[in-house]
């Protein structure tokens, strides 16, 4: 894969990434489950980018964290917040939205190179 098209693929997983922790998230989870998660949906994301966003979704009053000391090894459990929920929610209603748009302006460009129109 070239160099232009990595870069691009990256910037449009970035905010995908944000939505699909949001809504995983919405039943409590730690870091590692949620790498696992969000990569058995297909959502490749590294540790070293997962763990910065999600102190910064922390920081942002979309997540809340707590550590379980009940294990032997503690772990710090995130859950969504009231405001991460209705975040989430929109922005998953602006990605419909987006994606809604792109398939029409692809499909209206489809029709203009065949010559029909709708």
């Amino acid at each position: 894969m070239d160099a232009t098209l990595s870069g691009h693929l990256q910037e449009l997983r970035r905010g995908t990434v944000v939505v699909a922790s949001l809504i995983v998230l919405r039943t409590p989870g730690y870091g590692y489950s949620l790498l696992e998660t969000l990569s058995r949906a297909g959502f490749e994301v590294e540790a070293n980018t997962l763990y910065p966003l999600l102190r910064r979704l922390e920081a942002q009053g979309l997540l809340t964290s707590e550590w379980n000391t009940d294990e032997a090894r503690p772990r710090k459990f995130y859950r969504t917040t009231e405001q991460g929920d209705a975040i989430a929610d929109t922005l998953r209603s602006e990605w419909t939205r987006i994606d809604s748009a792109i398939g029409d302006i692809a499909k209206t460009t489809a029709n203009d190179k065949t010559g029909s129109a709708e």
